[in-house]
């Protein structure tokens, strides 16, 4: 049996130690930059998000606010996720670890009220206990553009709000 020995001089070992430790305390410092009891201003603000306040909402207009600006922002910011025609099968689709939800499928859908599809637009998946990758378009869209995207899904759907 052959037996590996790799002999290194006091240089060369006082180098890889002072090395090894550097290195270990670079990834201390990063493991526990992250960890603190204090919370951040970006999770306090999303612990504010995460409270949705009733009288804000206005009622959401009927299917006729659906107009062709809304279809274009269906297409340009909806359907990189939920397909052109809202089935789930756009192109992230795949590399989702949720899957999209399927805008023409009523059954769940119609579970929910205009309300509850406006938050989950305008604060995310996460703000309101869906998927986590829905993003928040609450600082993209108006509430105007975000009511007509609800009608649009209902739309989509052909179902009516809880």
């Amino acid at each position: 049996m052959i037996k590996w020995i790799y002999v290194l001089n006091k240089k060369s070992f006082w180098k890889l130690l002072i090395k090894t430790i550097r290195v270990s305390i670079l990834l201390l410092l990063v493991v526990f930059s992250g960890c603190s009891s204090e919370p951040k201003s970006h999770q306090a603000q999303a612990k504010k998000a995460d409270t949705i306040v009733q009288k804000e909402f206005q009622p959401v207009m009927d299917v006729s606010s659906v107009t062709e600006k809304t279809r274009q922002v269906y297409r340009q910011y909806c359907a990189q996720c939920h397909g052109v025609k809202g089935h789930g099968d756009g192109i992230n689709a795949p590399y989702l670890v949720v899957p999209p939800r399927d805008h023409t499928k009523g059954d769940y859908l119609e579970t929910r009220s205009d309300q509850q599809l406006f938050d989950a637009i305008k604060l995310g998946g996460l703000a309101v206990g869906r998927a986590p990758c829905m993003p928040a378009w609450g600082h993209t869209f108006e509430d105007v553009t975000i009511r007509s995207l609800v009608n649009y899904v209902r739309e989509l759907c052909d179902c009516k709000a809880l």
